[in-house]
């Protein structure tokens, strides 16, 4: 293979990153949390790449958040203050966060005694110490103690034992998908929630030194939740047609595309083209789930409507000029997250040259 390619000779399907779209969209996140006093711990299980965690250290960072134990080993490489944001209470998860925590700070979200006291119990193995942020369910019920009065209990256990330190509360506004406009009450329940819990903390004497919380579809809005220290966004980096059709970005701020080749149109109205679950996996647009699998930038009126492994089926009737065989197009994923863990690597753009520079995706299939 060439050591150099081009948007014409790279293999399809290519992960394109566009190289001046990351950079503003870095750029107006920090301006945002600069003009609002917040830090930002940026999740990096969008990009899975030092490279990419590097760009945003760059661009203010405090540190980095983290899925698995997995991505905070590769992450290490860049940055000393890591944030597990996913509950390490098995085993081998406990033993690896708490020898790590020897030469970097480290952090893990908790919602239960069983991970304090399996991250305790490592710590004082691994004679390091743990920080622990209690994490609050604020309305995704996903995660997270379900009121204040259990986030008090679990900040005390974690408060009286030894190997872990009490370090703040962390929650995660990820049911929150309303227009930016419109997230003002939604956002004002989540700030009543903290503030209940806090105000408790301190009436039994704890303190939360880090409020950590933020997701993309809120990113701008988190000035909304005053009692936040930092936020912890991740698709906003790239985008999709999650943030597209929600309203928190525009296609103009879609720095990850999918380059795809069409490689048949035997079928009468339809195309196929060379990316599927293998490339942009199944996920549907959480706004908009009969919008297809993605947005075909080029050809706006075609629809993604059916996925096998390789190939992806394209009803094109109502393009006024259909797609060529052989022909390139671009697709904006609706989920950018899942898709770059499936590529190899990623190929940087930059706007003033005609080569693609590959980024390796340092952390593709950390799934522990």
């Amino acid at each position: 293979m060439p050591n150099t390619f081009s948007l014409e000779t790279v293999p399809t399907p290519a992960l394109i990153v566009d190289a001046t779209i990351v950079r503003n969209n870095l750029r107006r996140l920090a301006d945002y949390a600069t003009t609002h006093h917040l830090k930002v711990r940026p999740h990096t299980k969008t990009h899975k790449s030092r490279f990419m965690a590097r760009l945003q250290a760059e661009h203010g960072a405090s540190g980095i958040t983290v899925a698995k134990f997995g991505e905070a080993e590769v992450m290490s490489e860049v940055t000393d203050d890591l944030l597990l944001a996913y509950p390490a209470l098995d085993p081998w998860r406990a033993r690896h966060v708490a020898e790590l925590a020897r030469r970097k700070s480290i952090r893990v979200a908790v919602d239960s005694r069983q991970a304090v006291e399996a991250l305790a119990a490592e710590a004082v193995n691994a004679r390091s110490k743990v920080g622990i942020l209690v994490e609050l369910d604020v309305g995704l019920h996903r995660t997270g103690v379900q009121s204040p009065q259990a986030a008090l209990e679990l900040a005390q256990l974690v408060d009286r034992t030894t190997g872990v330190r009490l370090d703040g509360l962390l929650c995660y506004p990820g049911h929150v998908w309303n227009p930016p406009d419109e997230q003002q009450v939604p956002l004002a329940k989540v700030a009543e929630q903290l503030q209940e819990t806090l105000d408790l903390w301190k009436k039994h004497g704890l303190q939360a030194e880090i409020v950590s919380g933020g997701s993309t579809p809120t990113a701008y809005q988190s000035h909304l939740i005053p009692q936040l220290t930092e936020i912890r966004p991740r698709t906003y980096i790239y985008n999709d047609m999650n943030t597209v059709r929600g309203g928190y970005c525009t296609l103009d701020d879609c720095a990850a595309r999918i380059l795809c080749t069409v490689v048949s149109n035997a079928v009468p109205d339809q195309v196929v083209l060379d990316c599927a679950t293998k490339t942009l996996t199944s996920d549907l647009c959480i706004p908009a789930r009969d919008a297809g699998h993605g947005l075909i930038v080029e050809y706006a009126q075609a629809k993604i409507t059916a996925l096998s492994e390789e190939h992806s089926q394209v009803n094109v009737s109502k393009c006024d000029q259909k797609p060529r065989l052989g022909e390139r197009v671009t697709v904006i994923p609706n989920h950018i997250c899942p898709c770059v863990n499936l590529q190899d690597v990623a190929w940087w753009r930059e706007i003033d040259s005609s080569h693609l520079k590959p980024i390796p995706i340092d952390a593709r299939g950390k799934l522990v």
